[in-house]
Order: C-alpha cells, then sequence, then structure tokens
C-alpha cells in the first residue's frame, strides 16, 4: 500500500520503517529536524528483544510538503494532540476522501478531532502500546511490549498491515482499548517527574504507590462516568492498581508475565519534559479532570501532577513531593 506517515515522530519512524521493510510504499511526512539525518544515514529501528532493521533513504518518501496526501492509499497520523487539527487541515485539503485515515495517537479526543474535521473520511482510532525513543539520529529504538489495535473494520486493515515485526489487531471496543491505555499512560507524567527509567521507577514500591493511586482515581472516575476500560495487559483494568501496591518481589513475578521493558526506557513525556517542549499532559491527566468535573469526581492526584508538569521541575521529584 502507499501509506503516509503524518508526523514522522518516534512513533511515526518506528513503524513506517518496518512497514516499508515489510514492503509497503512509505512516505514520511516531517519536519527536517527529523527528516534530514534520515536523508543522510537512512533509517534504523532497534527493539527490546534484539530487532534491529535498516531502511535506507531510497525507500523511502521523506517530505515536508502535505501534498504527498495527494496520493495515499492509507494515511496512519502520529503527530502529537496539539498538531491534531492542523494535520486534519492538510488532509482535508489534500487527502482524497477515499482514503481511509488511522489515529495512531495518545488520548481520546485526537480520533474524535480528525472525525469533526473530515466527516467524508473513514477515521478508523488505534492504540499503539508500546514505548519508542530516538537512540541516535535517524535511530529509534522501541522500549516495551504490546501489539497495536485498531478499530475494526471493512477491508481487512489490521491484517493488511501487520507484520511479525509489527502486528496489528483489530478489535471492535476500540474506545475501552483507549481508555485502558490512556489510564497506562497516566504514568507518564510520573515518570517525567521521577526522573528515573521506567524499570527503576517499577522496582521502587513508593512510585508504584503513588502510580496505583493515580489509576485507581482515574478509574472511579471513568466508571461514574459510564465508560468501560479494557485492559491492555493479561490481568483486568481494576486489578493492576492492586498488583502494582504488592512488595516488589511478588510485583516483578507478575509484572514480567505481562510486560517487557527495556532498562534504559523512559517515557516520551520524560523526553518532551527535559527538552523543555509541550507535553500530552492535557489530553492524559487532563482528559481524567474534565471527566471528574462532569462528574462531580474529585481527581486531586491527576490535578497535582498536571500543575508539577506545566510548572516544568528542574530536578528530580520523589512521590511524597507530589501527594504525601
Amino acid at each position: 500500500m502507499k501509506i503516509v506517515i503524518a508526523g514522522a515522530g518516534s512513533i511515526g519512524c518506528y513503524c513506517g520503517a518496518l512497514l516499508a521493510d515489510a514492503g509497503h510504499d512509505v512516505t514520511l511526512l516531517g519536519r527536517p529536524r527529523i527528516l534530514n539525518p534520515i536523508q543522510e544515514k537512512g533509517l534504523t529501528v532497534t527493539d527490546f528483544a534484539g530487532l534491529r532493521r535498516h531502511v535506507v533513504a531510497g525507500d523511502l518518501t521523506l517530505t515536508q510538503d502535505p501534498v504527498c496526501l495527494n496520493g495515499a492509499e492509507v494515511v496512519i497520523v502520529t503527530v502529537k494532540t496539539g498538531a491534531t487539527a492542523e494535520m486534519a487541515g492538510q488532509i482535508t485539503q489534500y487527502a482524497p476522501k477515499s482514503t481511509p485515515i488511522l489515529s495512531w495517537q495518545n488520548g481520546m479526543e485526537n480520533a474524535r478531532t480528525l472525525r469533526a474535521a473530515l466527516p467524508d473520511h473513514d477515521v478508523c482510532a488505534g492504540m499503539v502500546p508500546f514505548n519508542v525513543v530516538p537512540s541516535a539520529p535517524a535511530s529509534f529504538h522501541r522500549a516495551t511490549s504490546g501489539e497495536i489495535v485498531i478499530q475494526s473494520g471493512p477491508g481487512g486493515m489490521g491484517q493488511t498491515l501487520s507484520s511479525a515485526e509489527l502486528p496489528v489487531v483489530e478489535r471492535d471496543d476500540i474506545e475501552a482499548v483507549q481508555w485502558g491505555k490512556l489510564v497506562i499512560n497516566l504514568n507518564n507524567a510520573l515518570n517525567a517527574l521521577s526522573g528515573l527509567t521506567l524499570k527503576e521507577q517499577l522496582l521502587n514500591r513508593n512510585w508504584r504507590r503513588l502510580m496505583a493511586d493515580q489509576m485507581a482515581e482515574a478509574l472511579c472516575v471513568l466508571k461514574v462516568a459510564g465508560h468501560p476500560v479494557a485492559s491492555t495487559t493479561p490481568l483486568p483494568a481494576w486489578m493492576t492498581p492492586h498488583i502494582l501496591r504488592l512488595p516488589t518481589p511478588l510485583f516483578t513475578r507478575i509484572a514480567a508475565r505481562m510486560l517487557t521493558i527495556d532498562p534504559s526506557a523512559r517515557t516520551s513525556m520524560a523526553y518532551d519534559l527535559a527538552a523543555g517542549r509541550p507535553t500530552e499532559i492535557d489530553s492524559l491527566q487532563g482528559e481524567i479532570i474534565r471527566i471528574g468535573a462532569e462528574t462531580g469526581t474529585p481527581t486531586p492526584i491527576c490535578a497535582k501532577v498536571l500543575r508539577l508538569i506545566e510548572q516544568q521541575p528542574g530536578t528530580a521529584l520523589k512521590p511524597d513531593q507530589i501527594f504525601g
């Protein structure tokens, strides 16, 4: 297929490389900061299990010009939330109305934004469970496990895009899956504030207790609002806070069966916070706070975490500095 990755960041470049490696005609639509090193070096992707793929620049189309959308058979949107409306405008201007649009983005409002702006397109929500970070110019490393999930629909899009290195599955309950990912992604901010790797954070019971309390707060809000939550792990979503609170030796034995994490992994928000870039905090904690306000459900932990991220503390914090 002719695929345009609309937003060549970490997720977009990683997925784009593996889609190209699987034989698709991939265009990366992005900024010079990302595209210029790829033009010079090609695109290299690696993962926690030892995967390494190198795609030469000549096997990709690299462009800053949204006119490339005109030839797309599918557009995969991977921009950050704040750029979704702008990308939707470019899709409206250039992409054929017959082109399916897939949202492989964090948060809940991106697919809604795309559907509202693109009423003539088939907009399909998706969930990318894994973490990808830049490891060097033109190189991206996947640091956690999981399969991409997209909304079920005609045409077998999941099967068409899926490969051994990049499994893509379809589910009917995609909104519940997205809520499950959002609840997990609430830890993005805690990880950024901690200054720790994900593995270091998860081996610290005090951090896990705070993660559990924040998750339980969010699950309560979503239950009151009537939003089903599908777990992104083998355990039911409601059980995860209880697992996080277990003593570390027991937690690590259970967690090892559910998730693989590279020792160096950090969340993308940790990189954004360190670089002084805008974060997606409003799409994560902000979403829970908004629903809590609508339903009259308190959200003190999410509110405190959001304030701290917005203040951009220059030093790592401890759990009791966030919420004693």
